[in-house]
């Protein structure tokens, strides 16, 4: 099979007009590939898929191989190694990332020069769907710590012929700065530092809107696929919002539509499958479902039916052609979903509702217990100082009454990476 990682835009272009019919032959090819890459040197999956038997595999045979969780990744390595699922010796890979620790400890992953020209490729087909050409300045407003995501995104603009900008080391307002300097065109953040770099700005009498920027990537929080948020980002800095879905273990598996109505797997590269949140099997189209993920391409450090806990409702029939669709993007996580006096709720619902209120700054939501009963307790930087009219609206949209006090203006906290407003104080005390 030929090496996708030279794909051409003509060859990305004829994958994403392949009939369903025709992108599951091309799945069940690069899987049979990849086991046949690994199985032989990756310890790890080489004892989970020890009954395999590879020259009669197909895609249903394939969805009954064992599911790969984070805790398994997470257990003690074996010698020698610095990922627990890493298929060569630690001297054949070039790049070291970690996972972002939010929901734990951080965990170490790894590639070879092939998987990094994988995550290259992939990218390729986010920026595609960006319109993103070789003349744009594309800035990068990030810290270029050990997380994997802007990093790559970096390399795959390089790639592309653009002028990248790294704005590692700067203050928000050097950022902004720099960005104005260099007449960047393209930002890449996350949704939190898209809406702080724009209330820093408006301190310092800057408005963003201003700078040029034409185009804004979102990753690392579900916010690129809220419409309350994409909004806001989107009129303050008067640009085209896309969201961005990917993760350190996996890869940079999706991209939003240009309406910002979903998102879109790049299922010439993942193998997608969605398990009823209901019933624990296969979901029905529109079901709520976990995604579930196989990396096609990533041989070093290979990730098969990764259970990766984001929610999602699929759609197939979206349009003829083309990859699966997610209705609203990641819609939450399982580990996230709040049982609240028997009101289901995720964080993802309370930061719609909350960021509708283009006079609230930030916010901060807390989770605790009342005696026997839970309760949320949240906390806003509202201009009018009116919190009467989002607890109203709270219990409208959410059938729940919520607790909301005032904090002051520049008093909670700011997030350049992921943006942690939810805090579950429940099993305190």
């Amino acid at each position: 099979m030929r090496d996708m990682t030279s794909a051409t835009a003509e060859d990305r272009s004829r994958l994403l007009q392949l009939d369903r019919e025709g992108l599951q032959a091309h799945q069940l090819a690069r899987c049979k590939q990849l086991l046949e890459q690994i199985l032989p040197h990756n310890q790890f999956y080489r004892e989970k898929f020890a009954d395999l038997r590879l020259p009669s595999m197909s895609l249903d045979e394939l969805g009954k191989l064992p599911f790969t969780y984070k805790e398994e990744l997470m257990a003690a390595r074996r010698s020698g190694q610095l990922s627990r699922n890493q298929t060569f010796p630690t001297e054949r890979y070039v790049r070291l990332h970690q996972t972002s620790g939010t929901r734990g400890r951080p965990m170490l992953v790894v590639d070879t020069a092939e998987d990094w020209r994988w995550w290259m490729h992939c990218w390729q087909f986010v920026l595609d769907a960006v319109g993103i050409e070789p003349a744009h300045c594309v800035f990068m407003a990030f810290s270029f710590g050990p997380f994997v995501g802007f990093w790559s995104a970096h390399d795959s603009c390089v790639e592309r012929g653009c002028l990248v900008v790294p704005g590692g080391g700067l203050s928000t307002l050097g950022r902004l700065e720099l960005l104005r300097a260099a007449g960047g065109q393209i930002l890449f953040c996350t949704p939190s530092y898209a809406l702080h770099m724009a209330e820093s700005g408006a301190t310092h009498q800057l408005d963003v809107a201003s700078l040029g920027v034409q185009t804004i990537v979102l990753a690392g929080e579900p916010g690129g696929s809220i419409p309350s948020t994409r909004e806001r980002i989107a009129a303050a800095w008067q640009a085209q919002v896309f969201d961005h879905a990917g993760a350190s273990e996996i890869g940079p598996w999706g991209y939003g539509d240009p309406d910002g109505n979903g998102l879109y797997i790049n299922e010439s590269e993942f193998l997608p499958e969605f398990l009823s949140v209901a019933h624990g099997t296969p979901a029905e189209e529109g079901e709520l479902s976990e995604l579930v993920l196989t990396a096609l391409g990533r041989v070093g450090c290979p990730i098969i039916r990764y259970r990766t806990g984001d929610l999602v409702r699929p759609r197939w029939s979206k349009s003829g052609r083309g990859f699966v669709f997610l209705d609203g993007g990641i819609l939450g996580r399982a580990d996230d979903m709040l049982v609240i006096r028997g009101v289901n709720i995720f964080p993802s619902a309370i930061e719609h509702i909350v960021r509708s209120f283009p006079e609230i700054v930030e916010y901060r939501v807390c989770a605790r217990k009342q005696g026997a009963m839970d309760f949320l307790y949240l906390e806003i930087e509202d201009r009018l100082a009116q919190p009467q009219r989002v607890l109203e609206e709270l219990r409208t949209r959410l059938g729940l009454k919520v607790e909301v006090k005032l904090a002051a203006i520049g008093s909670l906290p700011r997030f350049e990476g992921k943006g942690r407003r939810f805090i579950d104080e429940r099993g305190k005390g």
